[in-house]
């Protein structure tokens, strides 16, 4: 009964989002019935949430007569894997999204407290919109509660390459980030529908902005993570179609947060804000459709039916294209915004955004490009040379830009006082530069200068600090200098990892040794291991660096639900860096494959994006801190 119990719930979600569009619609024109809609919209919330614990409840129990459980899971599974495995599919992973965006809408209703009424009622109207079109593509196109008759004895399994821990985190993380952006989204809708653009629209959005790029910044950081150690190549990041349909809404939030900041502070960027708003959602839209289109081929799609794409399609055009249409009829009434001196810490942030829309204009084609000319009948291939040589150098300069940024002030500044208080960042990263060349010798540019420049930044982040009394220090200026902090230790890292990496490929017998970096690698054996739904060849190394000894268990592991191979990379991580080791086949002589790096400072990667996202969240807290005391104060004066 569970399958059934979610499948009238989703369809009493649909009916309520259709409710609070017509709702906020009638409200905008009849004041009586603006109360009306969050209550409705608090609802529909509820209601899609339990639609997902029932597909959750139907995973967990084995449910073989749910077409989706069948498909995708094993009675013999571990249950963290039958739990995570209801949204690692197709259907499952849009029920999840659609469960974040109608809990994101019933947080909008039931705490946003500082739009003006008829402003918050547009916005719940164009979220319950969003949410409309994508209960029909549940409900018409991939109903996760689907029957089968008779039901199966035995599920197909779950893809071994996501039966690990980190299914649990970087899907629910990741998509909360998109659906974030819907609601940044349908605050501009909102506010363009009412003509409210202004610092108070702004404040009561950008904490919806911030807390979805942290989201993201999560779902992000730990997906690169998981790639890296799960699927055994050795890499952060492959410019994958799928992992730049995630990093595109990431560019798209970033250069949003900036410009709500200078409108919710500085009364500037009007327009700018709101368009991004609009981009920042495309992308989300773009990113869900290049997956479930059928037609990537990729390690993190998930349909292959391009009716569904289709269907996803006319969303994408619906929503963007109506947005578009609202913003050139009402920007006319938008006002600009407060001037600004080209030396000025706005000048500053419209930079940072024009540079983050170029890059993002890169991955965009970059992605798109090879699709396209496929229609055409010309297979291309657009891999990491393009991106690195091509959004690279704008990176650095970006890089350059956040270093500068908070050293200038608001609306007016001297150029020769900027270039004062930048006197150590740019010294540090001349410093770097030629320590680097003193000592190293020649390098390729894009890691020296990254490297150079991710010492500058890391000077340049703390600058803010210097002569303030640290205890009275808001929170959302530690945000700040703990984001762009994290922004030079992920560059480090990436630039290390690019630089000074060294890889050994070797078919070696038992007892042979490989040097690679400081490690000396001792291939002592191969023993099988047993799992609860796996066997596996394990190979027995031992690294040995400053005379101590460290074990190191590979594996290749064999999949029976369904048959696959998959390799478990065996990682031993120090202060400087980690080695990294793969078990491949035996050549049948004796030999067994072995693919070792040493990898300095690649952790800096993961750890620059953990203090990235801790900057966000300190800003969050401290935004939502001082509106709190704010409100206190009128309350009690």
């Amino acid at each position: 009964m569970m399958a059934e119990a979610g499948l009238a719930a989703l369809w009493l979600a649909a009916a309520l989002a259709l409710a609070q569009l017509a709702l906020a619609g009638l409200g905008l024109r009849r004041p009586e019935l603006l109360g009306s809609v969050r209550p409705v919209a608090v609802t529909q919330g509820a209601l899609v949430a339990f639609a997902m614990a029932m597909l959750m409840g139907v995973f967990w129990t084995s449910d073989m007569s749910v077409r989706l459980v069948a498909t995708n899971s094993h009675s013999a599974k571990p249950l963290l894997y039958k739990v995570t495995g209801a949204w690692g599919n197709h259907e499952g992973s849009m029920l999840l999204w659609v469960t974040i965006l109608g809990l994101a809408g019933a947080a909008v209703a039931w705490f946003e407290r500082r739009l003006d009424e008829r402003t918050l009622v547009a916005t719940l109207g164009a979220q319950g919109l969003i949410a409309l079109g994508f209960y029909a593509f549940l409900l018409f196109s991939s109903n996760p509660f689907a029957r089968l008759n008779p039901a199966a004895p035995e599920g197909l399994g779950l893809n071994p390459v996501l039966q690990d821990p980190g299914l649990a985190f970087h899907p629910p993380t990741l998509y909360a980030g998109y659906v974030g952006l819907s609601v940044a989204f349908s605050f501009a809708v909102g506010a363009l529908v009412t003509r409210d653009v202004g610092p108070s629209f702004a404040r009561a959005m950008r904490p919806w902005v911030l807390a979805a790029w942290v989201l993201l910044t999560i779902g992000i950081t730990a997906g690169s993570y998981w790639a890296y150690y799960e699927l055994g190549w050795g890499g952060y990041w492959f410019w994958d179609p799928v992992e730049n349909a995630s990093l595109m809404p990431w560019l798209a939030a970033t250069a949003l947060l900036h410009s709500v900041t200078v409108l919710a502070t500085r009364d500037g960027l009007r327009a700018w804000t709101v368009m991004l708003a609009v981009v920042a959602f495309s992308m989300s839209m773009l990113g869900t459709f290049l997956v479930r289109s059928g037609i990537l081929t990729s390690v993190h799609a998930f349909a292959v039916d391009p009716e569904r794409g289709a269907f996803i399609l006319a969303l994408l055009g619906l929503y963007i294209g109506g947005a578009l249409a609202l913003f050139a009829a009402r920007i006319g009434a938008v006002r600009s915004g407060a001037p600004f001196d080209l030396v000025s810490r706005e000048a500053g942030l419209v930079a940072n955004n024009l540079l983050l829309s170029v890059i993002l204009g890169i991955v965009l084609i970059g992605t798109l490009y090879p699709l396209a000319a496929a229609a055409f009948g010309a297979q291309l291939s657009v891999g990491p040379p393009f991106f690195n040589k091509t959004a690279g150098v704008i990176a650095l300069v970006l890089v350059a830009l956040i270093g500068a940024g908070p050293l200038i002030r608001w609306r007016r500044d001297d150029g020769q006082a900027v270039l004062g208080r930048m006197t150590w960042p740019i010294a540090a990263t001349l410093f770097t530069a030629a320590g680097l060349f003193a000592f190293n010798g020649p390098m390729s540019p894009l890691p020296f200068l990254g490297l150079s420049l991710a010492v500058g930044l890391a000077v340049a982040s703390i600058v803010p600090l210097l002569g303030r009394n640290l205890r009275r220090t808001p929170l959302f200026t530690w945000g700040m200098v703990l984001a762009h902090l994290g922004v030079a230790v992920s560059l480090a890292g990436m630039a290390s990892d690019a630089a000074f990496t060294d890889e050994r490929l070797v078919a070696a017998r038992v007892g042979e040794r490989t040097n690679v970096g400081p490690y000396a690698v001792t291939l002592l054996g191969i023993a099988p291991r047993i799992g609860e739904n796996w066997t596996a060849l394990e190979g027995r190394l031992t690294a040995e660096r400053d005379g101590e000894a460290t074990p190191l268990h590979p594996q290749s592991r064999f999949f029976s639900d369904p048959a696959t191979t998959t390799s478990e990379s065996a990682i031993l991580t120090t202060a400087d860096g980690q080695l990294y080791a793969v078990l491949g086949q035996p050549d049948g002589q004796g030999q067994w494959q072995l693919r070792l790096w040493w990898k300095p400072y690649v952790t800096f990667i993961w750890l620059g994006g953990a203090l990235i996202a801790l900057g966000g969240a300190l800003s969050l807290l401290g935004r939502l801190g001082r509106e709190r005391r704010t409100r206190m104060r009128e309350v009690w004066a």
